[in-house]
């Protein structure tokens, strides 16, 4: 029998916010232009998942640090 699996963390906008030094009223926008997704609760506040935003803060930071040569 396959052990449960738990569910995958979901961030506040604060939370997601803070990991790229942004405004939470920043990560409501991207999330609003497709940059981000997101999941809404059921009283419509939203939330991101961990893998996706760190997944996203992994590429911008790649990106912006050139590769040693």
């Amino acid at each position: 029998m396959a052990a449960p699996q738990s569910p995958e963390r979901l961030l506040t906008p604060g939370e997601v916010a803070t990991l790229f030094r942004v405004d939470p009223k920043t990560v409501t926008r991207w999330a609003s232009a497709g940059r981000i997704g997101s999941i809404r609760t059921p009283g419509g506040h939203r939330r991101f998942r961990e893998s996706e935003v760190r997944g996203l803060l992994a590429d911008l930071t790649s990106e912006a640090t050139p590769g040693l040569r």
